[in-house]
């Protein structure tokens, strides 16, 4: 996989003929070309040089397939143009040497796109909640992008942990067992002290977890409005994942090599406390105004 470029190698093998309509082969083309126009022009992850030639033909060819219909396969001269463009940007690497592998795909935010697309497969199509029965295998298969894509274990774990934390908060957060999956990916990008050095894995764990804390924390600042006899065994596992996303947060902060003032179970205690208090004083507002 890591010496194909995929949308290339479709456009080269279908005709518009292959589609019920020319409309149809029109809308197809144009998502492959924009593929292709934002993995290797607009989010490459090598700079790219605006006067580069071949990435100067390439926007000619995709603007000019984009503005008007057009079987980009029909001509063989033009479709050997488009590909020698293609490639010639796709193997780019750091020594300027050709790499073996073609980097398609492995610009931000483009490439997390599509990896979090592949590791929806492990979900199953009949129970939107649940992980299917093959999953580590399919996870060895998806795995084999990771050269491809750009990715590390550690970004691996925070869009798969992402991807199990929506999917629950998408099915009617009935499947405890999504957050605690979740929860144990966030502990082991805790752990890596390498992300912190890196700008775009900080950038992208500090928004997930901004996001993922966000969420918890307006269920927990008011929990008896939130959590009742039916679901009270899942209040667990969201505390914990509110605390746990605070810690990360905090240890990725600017003060990160600092020494901490405070020791990790401040956090949770501080934390804790605070959904407390606020879900009582909520409670204390509701109850005045009834008598009231």
């Amino acid at each position: 996989m890591e010496t194909v470029v995929l949308p290339l190698e479709l456009i080269q093998l279908f005709r518009s003929s292959d589609f019920p309509s020319q409309q149809e082969y029109d809308i197809w083309l144009r998502r492959n070309l924009k593929v292709l126009e934002v993995g290797l022009l607009l989010h490459p992850c090598l700079p790219l040089e605006k006067s580069d030639p071949s990435a100067q033909s390439l926007r000619r060819i995709i603007h000019g397939a984009l503005e008007k219909s057009m079987d980009i396969g029909k001509n063989g001269e033009s479709i050997q143009t488009f590909r020698t463009a293609v490639l010639s940007l796709a193997c780019r690497s750091i020594s300027g040497s050709i790499s073996e592998t073609c980097h398609w795909a492995d610009g931000f935010p483009l490439n997390l796109w599509i990896y979090q697309t592949l590791l929806e497969a492990c979900f199953d199509f009949h129970a939107e909640s649940s992980v299917i029965e093959e999953v580590d295998e399919v996870l060895e298969l998806i795995k084999k992008t990771w050269v491809m894509l750009g990715i590390n274990e550690t970004l691996h774990n925070i869009c798969f942990s992402w991807v199990l934390f929506h999917r629950y908060v998408v099915t009617g957060q009935v499947e405890n067992d999504l957050l605690l999956a979740s929860s144990n990916l966030l502990a082991e990008v805790g752990k890596d002290s390498g992300c912190s050095k890196d700008p775009l894995c900080s950038k992208i764990l500090r928004n997930t977890l901004s996001l993922i804390l966000s969420w918890a924390e307006k269920r927990l600042l008011a929990y008896h409005d939130t959590f009742d006899d039916g679901n009270i065994e899942s209040m667990e596992s969201v505390v914990s994942l509110a605390v746990l996303s605070a810690k990360i947060l905090e240890d990725f902060s600017h003060d990160y090599n600092r020494k901490k003032k405070k020791k990790e179970d401040d956090v949770e205690y501080t934390r804790v406390d605070n959904y407390i208090r606020s879900s009582l004083h909520a409670v204390f507002i509701q109850a005045s105004s009834i008598i009231h």
